[in-house]
């Protein structure tokens, strides 16, 4: 099977390169700006926006004006992939299948930094070609193997990063295991196996809020966009992306699908609230936090891994009948009064809010 992996690296930069980037990443968020604006205006006349096709028009006379002749330094490329994450992005909004669909919004200085390349990157061990920039030495903590596809430039907490993603052929796997499990993530524990095992909460935010408090203080008491004002900024960035770094689930579902696993997610609805050996659901099942006490039979369990043996119960049903699970019954199958778990005729392993 074909797959597609990035690998992520920070470049080494110099202040002439950074100045560079910058300016390619201006340019692409001046476009993303000044299509969003014609956009508004026709939205609030109630015409029919810009698509990409009419957006490349603009951009091809701005490109050949006196006046807007500063995006002739920029790469031709990133700001069309700039116009076309835009058009995307309206598409996206006015999707009513969305189930969080919003408008795009306006891009501002200092908080996204970004550009993409579709084509014309090269890879010569520890550095990358990018075009119109050149050849920038990147810190390589791994090897890189595949075809290259695209590769993403962003800058965070203070530093440039490049992003390749490129095409892999691996081969069909399915994994030894006869085994599942469920897990619930939750607050009080990270995560609950429905086997009994609990992970205790990684709880990112908290180790470093305290820390990051001082730091938006001190940030207050300084004159917005000085020299120091900018210093304090990336500090606070800096720690922005301590926590981030920290959290978990997000690349489980695509590693497990690499290895001949299977992530099922099902509907959390009414999990801690239901009884996982008599089906009973009823708010008084959870007197506690921590505890399960089923009113019904009197089934007596941790709360949080009663909740993950329901989630492995309702991925049993998926994968018995097919379909989304709603509440306790599949979609393609009639209720009934049994909650005998099927066995999945595949080996199943993952993590997520929740799955199987």
């Amino acid at each position: 099977m074909l797959i597609r992996k990035a690998y992520k690296f920070r470049l080494k930069t110099n202040p002439a390169l950074e100045q560079k980037l910058f300016r390619q990443a201006g340019c692409c968020r001046w476009v993303w700006n000044q299509v969003w604006w014609m956009n508004q205006r026709r939205l609030a006349d109630k015409q029919r926006i810009i698509r990409y096709h009419e957006a490349a028009f603009w951009l091809s006379l701005w490109k050949q004006s006196e006046e807007y002749g500063f995006l002739r330094e920029a790469h031709s490329q990133p700001l069309q992939q700039t116009l076309k994450d835009l058009d995307r992005a309206y598409r996206d909004g006015f999707d009513k299948n969305q189930p969080l669909k919003r408008l795009p919004r306006k891009k501002r200085k200092f908080r996204q930094a970004a550009f993409r390349y579709p084509q014309g990157v090269k890879l010569d061990n520890r550095r990358i070609y990018l075009p119109k920039l050149g050849w920038v030495g990147f810190f390589k903590s791994r090897d890189i193997s595949g075809t290259v596809k695209n590769a993403t430039v962003s800058y965070q907490a203070g530093h440039w990063y490049v992003s390749v993603q490129v095409e892999q052929a691996l081969p069909e796997r399915v994994h030894p295991s006869t085994t599942d499990v469920g897990v619930d993530l939750g607050v009080a524990n990270f995560a609950a196996l429905s086997n009994g095992i609990t992970y205790d909460p990684i709880n990112a935010y908290r180790k470093y809020q305290d820390q990051l408090a001082r730091a938006q203080r001190a940030l207050s008491r300084k004159v917005k966009c000085s020299a120091n004002w900018r210093k304090q900024k990336r500090k606070i960035q800096q720690l922005h992306h301590k926590i981030a770094c920290c959290r978990f689930v997000r690349q489980l579902d695509y590693k497990l699908d690499w290895r001949g696993w299977m992530l099922i997610k099902v509907p959390p609805h009414y999990t801690s609230q239901t009884c996982s050996v008599c089906g009973h659901v009823s708010p008084a099942n959870r007197p506690t936090q921590a505890v399960f006490h089923c009113q019904a039979c009197g089934h007596t369990e941790h709360a949080d891994t009663n909740a993950a043996k329901n989630i492995r119960a309702r991925g049993h049903r998926v994968l018995a009948c097919g379909g989304r699970v709603q509440s306790d019954c599949p979609v393609k199958q009639e209720p009934v009064g049994s909650r005998e778990a099927v066995p999945p005729t595949t080996s199943t392993e993952g993590a997520g809010i929740p799955v199987l």
